[in-house]
């Protein structure tokens, strides 16, 4: 007969194997964070410093010259939320696209689970997205904005929007390793990408048929309901969440099916292409 010892024994040593995994990946996503910043007089303020400055010049000309701030008091903080959100998901598509080439070298001569590499990537740019997120909270706390028990919603927002990223930068790093006018293609559709989201103007200025266009992209549902979940009070046009744009609570189910299908997509791919990153690389 069998132990009961034994027959736990290939439960465990998943569980170890999957935690050693996580520890490679923090600690890769780590030292990642803190190389990027080596040697820098302002070390991890650049962090901050590029999105705030980014946030100073878009208010100065599209809330007070166009008088979009006139939109909603809460307009500045709406605006810095949409381009904290953005650099994040700018920053882990990009460096999880070029991580399997940039550690080709690691790939010839180490055996591991080449998943961990995209995922230590896109982390990093999580941590950018951490620190960014103490300046939100300081706009928060300006505006004399009230903590509230569903802003915890946010937490599985971030989530989702990790997973969507996580599935496009395996997709791009995939093609990357074949392809390297990828990454110029890519840079390109970040930039449309950035004005045709509503992160600088009101989504309700949009024609609702652009509004069902735009919300099939997760990251504007994501920011949408990030924006829904804390300023709850504002009642200006950029309250509009997926749910109102389709006009039912099945219209939330699109951009939720658009991340599974984009992350099983790009797990797949990834998958079946790995074997040959270190040689095609």
């Amino acid at each position: 007969m069998t132990s009961p010892a034994a027959a736990n024994l290939p439960q465990r040593t998943l569980s170890s194997r999957l935690r050693h995994q996580f520890r490679i990946v923090r600690v890769i996503a780590g030292a990642e964070f803190k190389l990027k910043y080596a040697g820098s007089a302002l070390g991890y303020v650049w962090s901050v410093a590029k999105p705030l400055a980014l946030f100073i010049m878009l208010y100065l000309v599209f809330g007070r010259v166009f008088k979009l701030g006139a939109v909603s008091h809460f307009y500045p903080l709406s605006l810095l939320m949409g381009i904290v959100l953005f650099t994040f998901f700018s920053d882990a598509s990009l460096l999880g696209m070029s991580s399997i080439v940039a550690r080709e070298s690691l790939l010839r001569k180490m055996s591991f689970p080449r998943l961990i590499i995209p995922t230590s990537a896109t982390l990093t740019a999580g941590i950018t997205l951490l620190i960014n997120l103490t300046v939100i909270v300081g706009f928060i706390a300006w505006n004399h904005i009230v903590p509230r028990v569903n802003w915890l919603l946010i937490i599985p927002l971030v989530g989702e929007l990790y997973l969507f990223v996580l599935g496009l930068a395996l997709i791009l790093t995939t093609l990357y390793v074949r392809f390297r006018d990828v990454g110029q293609v890519w840079e390109l559709l970040l930039q449309l990408m950035f004005y045709a989201s509503p992160i600088i103007y009101p989504i309700g200025y949009l024609p609702p048929w652009a509004r069902h266009l735009v919300f099939i992209n997760p990251f504007t549902q994501v920011m949408q309901d990030v924006r829904a979940v804390i300023l709850y009070r504002d009642l200006a046009p950029n309250r509009i969440t997926a749910s109102i744009a389709f006009g039912s609570q099945a219209g939330r189910l699109i951009p939720l099916a658009v991340v599974a299908a984009v992350f099983g997509v790009g797990l797949y791919v990834f998958k079946r292409e790995e074997a040959w990153f270190a040689e095609r690389s």
